[in-house]
């Protein structure tokens, strides 16, 4: 891959106009491409799942500030899809309360940093084969009109390496490991990774065999709480691989909130951010919301949050 010199005029050029959502045969350059992996045969629609998923990658390793400024300037974050760069900088300025012109240096710097980091990571060793996989659907099913709130989670998943035998995986809960029962239900068998943070546990299945490059695999996985007293007031996908497809249910019962609001492709502190307003989403007669989500980036939120109160 060429210097970072290139590949940072190469962003300068991305982040103008509608960013990611622009014209994307004439905006993504040669050195772009090869961080991201685009190849000649990629069409639009992944050529820009690639570089979005590759940046917000990068960007997880920026200072928050700086992450905020650059997925705002390509048009990544939902919330800062403005056709113009201009508005996008000014929606970021409202959100660290700055001015544009300082948000404006931000992008810069954020472009440097990234730079660096994709032409640094060109020389690095190669991913482990953990690592190598995405989904293809995920499926979550929450009920909490139960005395034990229960999580089903499905996912098919393609190996995108030779030789996969672990998915990484990871929860946060605010009890953290603690109050968790966790039941395989198919597909692998669980590997206990521990605490990554003070709030999320991660966690691994191994597969009963090694998969070939784009083979599919489907695994499922039950979560048990104590009480709903366990759980944050919402319900959301953070992935860490790109994932197609996103079908969130959760049964309320008939005491269900006044209020359930979507977050798609928003900041993960969002989701417990009472400043953040996503679109309302209404209950039904059985006291359910179900979501569907396309194409989800990497280091985004996508699913619901509620009031406490029904």
């Amino acid at each position: 891959m060429r210097g970072r010199a290139e590949l940072v005029q190469e962003l300068k050029t991305l982040r103008k106009g509608r960013g990611l959502l622009g014209r994307l045969e004439e905006r993504v350059g040669p050195v772009l491409r090869s961080a991201c992996e685009v190849t000649e045969e990629d069409g639009l629609a992944t050529v820009r799942q690639k570089v979005a998923g590759r940046l917000s990658e990068l960007a997880e390793h920026l200072p928050e500030d700086l992450r905020l400024a650059a997925l705002a300037a390509f048009a990544i974050c939902a919330e800062a899809r403005q056709p113009l760069y201009q508005d996008r900088v000014k929606w970021a300025a409202m959100r660290v309360d700055r001015d544009p012109r300082t948000v404006r240096r931000r992008v810069d710097e954020a472009i440097e940093l990234l730079a660096e980091l994709a032409t640094g990571a060109s020389a690095a060793p190669a991913a482990s084969p953990a690592d190598r996989w995405h989904s293809t659907s995920l499926t979550v099913a929450m009920v909490l009109d139960q005395p034990q709130p229960e999580i089903l989670e499905q996912r098919r998943i393609v190996a995108d390496q030779d030789g996969l035998r672990s998915l990484d995986l990871a929860v946060s809960l605010p009890a953290g490991r603690q109050d968790l029962t966790v039941t395989v239900l198919y597909g692998g068998t669980l590997v206990d990774r521990g605490m990554e943070a003070s709030d999320r546990w991660g966690y691994g299945l191994e597969l009963p065999r090694p998969l070939a490059r784009g083979e599919s695999w489907e695994v499922a996985a039950l979560f048990r709480l104590p009480s709903a007293a366990a759980l944050r007031p919402y319900m959301v996908c953070v992935p860490r691989h790109l994932c197609d497809s996103f079908d969130l249910r959760v049964r309320f019962g008939l005491e269900h909130p006044r209020e359930v609001r979507t977050l798609e492709g928003a900041f993960q502190r969002d989701a417990s951010d009472p400043a953040y307003s996503g679109r309302r989403h209404p209950v039904d007669s059985a006291g359910e919301v179900h979501l569907r989500f396309r194409g989800l980036t990497p280091g985004l939120a996508y699913g619901a949050r509620w009031d406490d109160e029904p």
